[in-house]
């Protein structure tokens, strides 16, 4: 009956979530989101089964089921080039959410299943603020559902694969310029949605007592949607021109090469090292090809070059067993912006970020835990201008300067047994 209460606790949590923010998120597990958002080389839960296959044999437990959501608020401001013009984005509330499960048939095998939100976006501007012909809001979601087997070799290396299956969906709006009889600007909505695949692939060492060493890597996914629905608001003196209804979208899912050292000074303090490798390059551009062209339509809805750079994050996190009731964490990481000066865009007003975690776990019972945890992000202030080579007519080369912070506490739960 107990077993019973807490799987339906479990599911109260993943659905109640419903969806992450930002382009890539790290919010993945309350314990480890804890310790700056380390998790390569660990081994506490199921978690490991997303941050690395191949530690998941090594947890202790023959059953291990974790689940959480983290409330996701973020304030960003643009403040435009030489002027008092200011904005800020509307407030949107967003809940990366995970679900992970893992079964030990035999002592050194493992098999599971992950469900998270590593992917997303989402940015809502005014309708009527000055870079609405760029965007005024879009929403995009992935969630993946990854079955995963792992096998431990003499409790020294453990080997782990999982199929990452990826549903992408994608909403977005933005003002176009017209000169219609009033002038009044019309509006282009995009909805379309896709699944794709890809991998998840790594390897935990044990070389001694207390000290792990893992490696795992991500594979992109290009998440191209096909004949997504295409909607133009225009003037009805204007309407014969905007003839499009269908619509391609391409936006890669960047891959993820991982490097995580952990080491466990005794049984109550551990500390740890992530370095995450982030292929950002592959998003060259946000391409949208409509199935009707018709050249007498100027380029009013070209989003431009990206041109992202590949990027290095380093996480550190510490977790301290205060008791058996109760075990504390804290860390922080450095994530350095992708996104070039000349390709800075509202749609993601990216800079460099500093965060700082810290979390708690409380253990009402023996191997169940209520996992908390709270994160702040603080976005360098970054000024910039918009695709200026690629700039949607009316748009007039946006440049300006952003400042974003994010605030993200969140709950979970974990059941080892």
């Amino acid at each position: 009956m107990r077993k019973f209460i807490f799987l339906l606790l479990f599911t109260w949590v993943t659905a109640m979530a419903t969806f992450a923010g930002g382009y890539q998120v790290g919010l993945h597990s309350i314990r480890n989101i804890g310790m700056g958002l380390i998790g390569t080389s660990l081994t506490y839960d199921a978690s490991s089964l997303f941050y690395n296959p191949g530690a998941s044999p090594f947890v202790n437990e023959k059953f291990s089921i974790s689940g959480g959501v983290t409330f996701l608020m973020s304030r960003a401001t643009f403040q435009a080039k030489n002027e008092v013009y200011q904005e800020h984005v509307n407030h949107v509330m967003n809940y990366p959410f995970y679900f992970y499960a893992s079964y030990k048939p035999i002592k050194d095998l493992c098999i599971g299943i992950a469900v998270n939100t590593p992917y997303g976006l989402s940015m809502s501007w005014p309708d009527t603020w000055e870079g609405r012909y760029l965007i005024q809001n879009v929403t995009f979601k992935s969630i993946t559902i990854q079955p995963t087997v792992a096998y431990k070799i003499k409790d020294i290396i453990g080997i782990g694969a999982g199929l990452i299956i990826s549903y992408g969906d994608v909403n977005l709006k933005r003002a176009i310029p017209l000169n219609g009889p009033d002038s009044t600007d019309g509006q282009l909505t995009v909805k379309g949605s896709t699944i794709k695949y890809g991998f998840n692939a790594g390897i935990l060492v044990h070389p001694v007592k207390g000290l792990n060493i893992g490696i795992d890597y991500r594979s992109r996914i290009n998440m191209s949607i096909k004949d997504g629905d295409a909607t133009f608001a225009v003037p009805t003196s204007l309407a014969s021109n905007f003839t499009y209804n269908k619509v391609d979208v391409s936006l890669p899912l960047p891959a993820n090469l991982d490097l995580g050292i952990s080491y466990e000074i005794n049984e109550k303090i551990m500390i740890g090292l992530d370095l995450n490798y982030v292929f950002w390059s592959t998003y060259d551009s946000l391409k949208f090809t409509f199935k009707s062209p018709d050249a007498s339509i100027p380029n009013l809805i070209s989003t431009g070059a990206k041109l992202y750079k590949d990027r290095l994050i380093t996480r550190l996190g510490v977790q301290w067993k205060v008791n058996g009731l109760l075990t504390v964490r804290a860390g922080g990481y450095y994530d350095p912006s992708p996104v070039p000066t000349d390709y800075l865009d509202p749609m993601l007003p990216s800079s460099d970020e500093t965060a700082l975690t810290c979390g708690f776990s409380l253990y009402p019972f023996k191997r169940f835990s209520i996992d908390a945890s709270f994160e702040y992000l603080m976005g360098k202030k970054r000024s910039g201008i918009s695709s200026p080579n690629d700039t949607p007519a009316g748009s007039h080369n946006f440049e300006g300067t952003y400042s974003t912070a994010f605030y993200m506490p969140g709950i979970g739960l974990t059941y080892n047994f």
